[in-house]
């Protein structure tokens, strides 16, 4: 049913926890299967230095989690807005039909946290000398 990588993930997922000054946070949730999802980023000159993740959610969840945060550490913001659900489900050597909106959770998750920097950096005010 799942493929060799998606139980790796699911097994030891990469990049669990919380980053409790991350730069961004993005949460999403799909209430018909009660998936959640948290992600957060830590940005360094506009690529994402840290990523981790909180999930609640089955073996598929976990397993789209652990493997955007890894498709996504390192990657200039542009390059990570740009991970879609197929990519996700690809990298994880293909999911069930009845599982692929997990894939588009974690890409969900990880556009939210991005926008979220994106909100407050645009939001700050450059301190007065």
């Amino acid at each position: 049913m799942y493929s060799e990588t998606v139980m790796e993930h699911f097994g030891n997922p990469r990049n669990i926890g919380i980053i409790e000054d991350a730069d961004g946070v993005g949460e999403v949730g799909n209430p018909q299967c009660g998936d959640m999802m948290t992600f957060y980023i830590k940005v360094k000159d506009d690529a994402i230095d840290d990523i981790k993740f909180q999930t609640f959610g089955c073996v598929a969840a976990i397993a789209v989690s652990s493997i955007v945060s890894e498709m996504a550490r390192g990657k200039k913001l542009a390059a990570a807005q740009k991970i879609t659900k197929k990519a996700v489900a690809e990298a994880l050597g293909g999911l069930p039909p009845n599982k692929m909106h997990c894939s588009n959770l974690g890409a969900d998750a990880l556009a939210l946290a991005i926008k979220d920097y994106q909100e407050k950096k645009k939001g700050a005010v450059a301190p007065v000398a």
